[in-house]
């Protein structure tokens, strides 16, 4: 149980370090309720991600 929640953790923080980087490219034309959106949805998809690539 604690190796599938600390995978599923692992991969959504790969996903969102990832997910940051490209918005750090964008972030100076946006603003900041752009940015809070923006980091909702690297959440989101990084847990989904998560949940697919590991099959639940």
């Amino acid at each position: 149980m604690w190796v599938a929640i600390l995978t599923t953790s692992l991969m959504t923080g790969v996903f969102c370090a990832g997910f940051a980087l490209v918005i750090d490219v964008v972030t100076e034309a946006l603003s900041l309720w752009s940015v809070v959106a923006l980091a909702f949805v690297s959440g989101f998809c990084g847990s989904l991600a998560a949940q697919v690539v590991l099959k639940r």
